[in-house]
C-alpha cells in the first residue's frame, strides 16, 4: 500500500469539499440566514489541508497508478472524510442536538439514503436545506467518478476507483480513458438535472423548490426542503416530472449517454436489465393500485394511479420521496414496497438497492439449477441478452445477496436490542442498507428518524455506507488478507 498515492487521492478529495461547502457559505452570506461561519471553517480547513497534503514531495513524486487494494481503500476513505467535514458543519450550526444525528444527516445525505432526523425541515436554515442536496447531488452519481473527472492526475489509475465505487456487476466505458467516462457521465447527469430545474420552475415551482428537488430526483436521494416533501409541492404537474426522471435515474447512466448524445437508443432499448426493471415497476404498481382500490384508500382511479405510481417508483429507484403516507396502506401494497426496496434501481445508476441485473442473475441461476435437477449433465451457460455470464461474476452476485442478507440481520438485531420495534427495526435497516430514505413504523414517510437511540443512528450510518459502496468495498477492508502484503 503506497502511501503517497492515497495522499494524492485525499488532497483532492479535500479540496472538493472545500468547494462544496463554500456554496451554502456565499449563500449564507448573502442571505444572512444560518451561521456562515459553521461552513467557513470546515471549508478553510479542508481547503488548507488539501493543499498542504497536495504539495508535500513525496506526493508529488508519488506514481499516478492507482492499485486495486488503493482504489478500495480510497473510496472508503474519501467518503469518511467527506461525511466528517459535513457533519463538522452541521454541529457548528448549532441547529442538530447530538453527534450522532450530524453524522447520520451527512451520511444519509452524501450515501443518497434521504432519511433524516429532522422533524421540522423548514424550520431549519436554508443553507443547511442547501447542503443537504448538494450532498445528495455529488455522491449521487459517485464523487470519487466526479474526481476522477476533474482531475486528470487519476486518469491512469481511475479505473480501479470507477469499479469500486460503480454500481452493479461490472463497468461500462464509454471511452478507453476513464477520465474521458467520467467526464461524460457528469456532463449528462448535469444536463438531466438543469432540463428537470428548468422543466419544474416552468410548472409554476419557485425556483428554490425545484432547485433542491431537481438535484435531489436525478440523485434518486429524497431530501425535500419541505417537510411533506414533494406533496408539499401540490403540484401534480411536478409529480409527473419527478416520476419520469425518478424512472431515468434508476437506469444506466451510459445507457442513457449512448441514447441521448449518440443518438444509439438500441441498447437501452434492448437492455434485458431495463426491460426487467420497467416491467417490475409496472407490475407493481399494478399491486398496489388495486389493493388501494379495492380497499377503497382513494375515491377515484385516477388518485389510485397517482399514488400508487408515484410510491413505486420513488421506492424502487430509492429515491425516498413521498406523497401519500403508505403506513396506512393495505398490507398487500406495503408487502410489495418491501420487495421494491429490496431490488432497487439498474446497474450503473444513481439507485440504490441490490439491483436489478443482480436479481436477474440470481434468478437465471436458479433456474438453471433446476434444469439440472432433471438433466444432471446439462451444459447451459448463462447470458444476459447475449453476452455470456462468467462464474465468477455469478459466484459474486450470490456472495453478496448472503453479505446483504446477514448486513441487514446483523442490523436489525442491532436496533431491535436498543429499543425499537419489529416493524421499525428492521425497515429502518433495509432502508439503510438499499439507501432509500423512509421506511415503516417509527421511521416511516410521515415520521423521521429521530427516535432512533443514539447508537442506533451511527448502526444505521455504518449501514448506508455499507449500501452506497455495496457492501464489497467496505468489508474488504475488514479482512486480514486485504492488509496482508503481496
Amino acid at each position: 500500500m503506497r502511501s503517497a498515492v492515497l495522499k494524492r487521492l485525499l488532497s483532492r478529495l479535500l479540496l472538493l469539499s472545500a468547494a462544496a461547502h463554500a456554496v451554502p457559505l456565499v449563500f449564507a452570506l448573502v442571505t444572512r440566514e444560518g451561521s456562515w461561519l459553521a461552513w467557513l471553517l470546515p471549508a478553510v480547513v479542508a481547503a488548507l489541508a488539501g493543499a498542504w497534503l497536495a504539495r508535500r514531495p513525496d506526493v508529488v513524486r508519488a506514481p499516478r497508478d492507482l492499485r486495486r487494494r488503493e482504489g478500495f481503500l480510497g473510496v472508503t476513505m474519501s467518503w469518511l472524510v467527506l461525511v466528517a467535514f459535513t457533519s463538522a458543519a452541521y454541529q457548528l450550526t448549532g441547529e442538530f442536538d447530538t453527534v450522532g444525528d450530524t453524522v447520520f444527516e451527512s451520511m444519509s445525505g452524501w450515501t443518497t439514503t434521504g432519511a433524516t432526523i429532522l422533524d421540522d425541515i423548514e424550520g431549519m436554515s436554508r443553507s443547511i436545506l442547501l447542503m443537504r442536496s448538494i450532498s445528495h447531488w455529488l455522491g449521487g452519481l459517485g464523487v470519487l467518478v466526479l474526481t476522477v473527472a476533474i482531475l486528470p492526475g487519476l486518469a491512469i489509475g481511475g479505473m480501479q476507483l470507477f469499479s469500486a465505487e460503480a454500481t452493479g456487476i461490472e463497468t461500462d466505458k464509454l471511452a478507453p480513458r476513464i477520465a474521458a467516462t467520467a467526464q461524460r457521465l457528469w456532463t449528462l447527469y448535469v444536463i438531466l438535472t438543469a432540463l428537470l430545474f428548468v422543466l419544474l420552475v416552468a410548472g409554476g415551482i419557485s425556483i428554490w423548490n425545484a432547485l433542491n428537488h431537481a438535484m435531489s430526483t436525478l440523485a434518486t436521494g429524497g431530501f425535500s426542503p419541505l417537510n411533506d416533501s414533494v406533496a408539499g409541492l401540490h403540484s401534480l404537474y411536478a409529480e409527473i416530472l419527478i416520476i419520469v426522471f425518478m424512472f431515468l435515474g434508476g437506469i444506466g447512466f451510459t445507457l442513457h449517454y449512448r441514447a441521448i448524445i449518440r443518438r444509439d437508443p438500441k441498447p437501452l432499448l434492448n437492455s434485458p436489465e431495463v426491460r426487467l426493471y420497467t416491467a417490475l415497476m409496472a407490475a407493481a404498481t399494478a399491486i398496489i393500485g388495486v389493493s388501494l382500490y379495492t380497499h377503497g384508500n382513494y375515491d377515484t382511479v385516477g388518485e389510485v394511479a397517482r399514488y400508487a405510481s408515484f410510491q413505486a417508483v420513488s421506492i424502487m429507484t430509492t429515491t425516498g420521496f413521498g406523497t401519500a403516507d403508505f403506513e396506512a396502506w393495505p398490507h398487500v401494497a406495503r408487502v410489495t414496497l418491501i420487495a421494491l426496496m429490496l431490488i432497487g434501481g439498474c446497474a450503473g445508476s444513481t439507485a440504490g438497492g441490490s439491483k436489478v441485473i443482480r436479481l436477474y442473475v440470481v434468478t437465471k441461476h436458479a433456474i438453471s439449477q433446476l434444469h439440472r435437477l432433471v438433466r444432471p449433465r446439462l451444459v447451459a451457460p448463462l447470458q444476459i441478452g447475449k453476452r455470456p455470464i462468467a462464474r465468477e461474476t455469478t459466484e459474486a452476485v450470490l456472495g453478496f445477496y448472503f453479505l446483504a442478507f446477514a448486513a441487514i440481520i446483523s442490523g436489525s438485531i442491532v436496533l431491535t436490542a436498543l429499543g425499537m420495534d419489529f416493524e421499525s427495526g428492521v425497515s429502518a435497516a433495509v432502508s439503510a442498507m438499499n439507501t432509500i430514505g423512509p421506511g415503516l413504523g417509527t421511521v416511516g414517510p410521515d415520521a423521521s428518524f429521530s427516535g432512533v437511540p443514539e447508537a442506533g443512528k451511527y448502526a444505521l450510518s455504518f449501514g448506508m455506507l455499507l449500501g452506497r459502496l455495496e457492501i464489497y468495498t467496505v468489508l474488504v477492508l475488514l479482512t486480514t488478507h486485504f492488509w496482508r502484503r503481496g
